[in-house]
């Protein structure tokens, strides 16, 4: 909701001295408040204790360890707007995220790549 307010505060505050500029700033703002609408208006709300626990679907924690180098990593799979690599969330969209939809803890995914396909195993998942 903040990113809408912020849309219409920007839309209203235009200072624009020349009408053709102001006329595609306030056009880019629309499609933008469009699209924003449309994602809130199919949102759908997802309860973390619905999902099965013992199961990765949307909003899961993983751990995982790479097969070939041991390294852990934990992701949260989120919606499209939250994805955030860089702060361990993956968009359920996503490649990895695709390849752990339903699997449990110690089942081993596959994310082709392609070099070299990266072998993971789950390690554990939590609804946090």
């Amino acid at each position: 909701m903040a990113e809408r307010e912020e849309l219409i505060n920007e839309k209203e505050n235009l200072n624009k001295a020349d009408e053709n500029e102001k006329r595609i700033v306030q056009n880019h703002i629309n499609a933008k408040l469009y699209l924003l609408n449309h994602r809130i208006d199919t949102a759908i709300i997802v309860n973390l204790d619905e999902q099965p626990q013992d199961e990765i679907r949307f909003g899961a924690r993983v751990t995982l360890k790479m097969e070939e180098t041991g390294r852990i990593k934990t992701f949260q799979i989120v919606g499209v707007d939250e994805a955030d690599v860089s702060k361990g969330k993956i968009s359920f969209i996503s490649p990895l995220a695709n390849a752990l939809t339903n699997k449990k803890e110690g089942d081993k995914v596959v994310l082709k790549r392609d070099k070299k396909d990266i072998v993971y195993e789950i390690i554990s998942i939590a609804y946090t």
